[in-house]
């Protein structure tokens, strides 16, 4: 009975249930953690850097929705001076241990007689009904009564709550109203991947929502809420409004948020600023000089592809075979860290362009413009082997290789979109070429590509400068 009078001394609130353990870091730590992830790192890598497991680093990131809390991030505030810090604690916890009184203890720290008083009370280990000052158990006793009580608004209001899900996850409709099935899309906690089911919804993004409310309830300001209240409701375990399967119903699919920093550092490693379309040479644009190149993969069923090569200022093509090579497929043993097997990786595709284009003079072998795809990441040995200096296309700007977007537009005829593109071999492909390259057209004064070509072909083998 003397235990429990001396735990109901202690200035806290009865607790209703018990909170768990004291957490395995300080708010540094969280700190140092959170500010390694805002410059691109992992969450295994920032847990190690803040001196905690790789497992704790990825629940902190889990349970904060991929954001650092507004107290944990690096533009917050710093704690006030009128609360005590991790460091005084441990002061406190030495000192006490030591037989230093209040008074002395707050002297030599500086802070008044009642401060500590009240600390010890409130913030002592009385789970078992003793008063035992322990630094790491006072300071989570702290930090947890230092949180917002603040209850989130959809958890309280169950109309605009309502109106909140309707829009994230109701169902398509056809235009007579009838709801329209979708296929079904069990939740498992991460982010669907590409080319896969998704599930149907209205699929209004939280920004849309929080701007229609202003709308459809014009003199109701209790539907009001802002769109990142909507998203950390998704995001953040814990905040106990909106269902967290939801996330699924969102375009991206994710079921937590991807750091900006570490986003940026998903580019491709090998595209450089020296090799962007921006440093192409002018003469390239106007077409005006031949042997500049423009490239790319049309795609088909079970990874299989075809490469196009499409000549600027003739449209003359070329066709890539990329055929499968051994052990697609779970066939034979796997080499580690080896070559794409579904025959358009970089190895293959650079050795396809190798063999077709080394067959040119090296007059009509100048550039040779791609995206970004991770196909040609081999390209300085290209350059090596051809001779052919690589540009790259800024992302998602596919008019930048206008003439190659148009070309696969007119293969698709031949070679449709879900088709297994592998059953193709390469004297089809050759025929395919032969064909697309004899169709007038209105750009050349209705001449075919390859007559253009030839006239270019003699030219360079004479010795001549066009300018066709």
């Amino acid at each position: 009975m003397a235990g429990r009078r001396r735990s109901e001394r202690a200035l806290r609130a009865v607790l209703g249930r018990s909170p768990g353990r004291p957490g395995v870091a300080q708010r540094e730590n969280r700190r140092q953690f959170w500010a390694a992830i805002a410059t691109g790192l992992s969450s295994e890598d920032a847990a190690i850097g803040a001196g905690v497991s790789p497992p704790v680093g990825f629940r902190w990131f889990r349970e904060a929705g991929g954001m650092p809390p507004k107290i944990l991030a690096p533009s917050a505030k710093p704690p006030s001076e009128r609360y005590l810090l991790f460091t005084e604690r441990e002061e406190i916890a030495l000192l006490r241990a030591q037989g230093c009184g209040v008074r002395e203890t707050a002297r030599r720290l500086g802070r008044d007689a009642s401060t500590i008083s009240r600390e010890l009370r409130r913030n002592a280990a009385t789970r078992s009904g003793g008063l035992e000052y322990r630094a790491t158990t006072a300071q989570w006793h702290a930090e947890r009564a230092a949180r917002r009580p603040k209850p989130a608004k959809l958890a309280v209001r169950a109309t605009l709550r309502k109106y909140v899900q309707d829009r994230l996850a109701g169902a398509v409709a056809g235009p007579g109203g009838a709801s329209v099935g979708g296929p079904v899309v069990p939740w498992r906690g991460r982010r669907h991947g590409r080319r896969q089911h998704r599930r149907w919804a209205r699929a209004w993004s939280p920004e849309q929502i929080a701007r229609r409310l202003r709308l459809d309830f014009p003199g109701d300001e209790t539907m009001r809420i802002s769109h990142e209240a909507i998203y950390q409701a998704l995001y953040v375990q814990g905040r106990g409004a909106l269902r967290r399967e939801l996330t699924a119903c969102l375009r991206t699919g994710r079921a937590l948020r991807v750091p900006r920093a570490r986003s940026r550092g998903r580019g491709k490693s090998h595209v450089t600023p020296e090799v962007m379309i921006s440093e192409r040479p002018a003469e390239v644009a106007d077409r005006a000089v031949p042997g500049h190149w423009e490239g790319d993969l049309i795609l088909g069923l079970g990874s299989s592809a075809i490469g196009t090569l499409v000549e600027r200022t003739t449209r003359f093509t070329l066709l890539l075979h990329l055929p499968r090579m051994a052990g697609h497929g779970g066939g034979g043993d796997r080499v580690k860290n080896g070559p794409a097997l579904a025959g358009h990786g970089a190895v293959a595709v650079c050795g396809a362009i190798t063999r077709s284009i080394r067959t040119l003079p090296q007059q009509l072998r100048q550039s040779l413009t791609w995206d970004q795809g991770a196909e040609l990441s081999q390209h300085a040995q290209l350059r090596i082997d051809t001779g052919v200096q690589v540009y790259f296309c800024d992302p998602h700007s596919p008019w930048q290789r206008g003439t190659n977007e148009n070309t696969n537009g007119l293969l698709r005829q031949y070679f449709p979109k879900g088709t297994d593109l592998s059953d193709h071999s390469a004297a089809a492909l050759t025929a395919v070429a032969t064909t697309l390259n004899s169709r007038p057209r209105k750009t050349l004064g209705w001449r075919t590509p390859a007559e253009a070509f030839d006239e270019l072909l003699r030219s360079a083998h004479t010795g001549v400068a066009t300018t066709t």
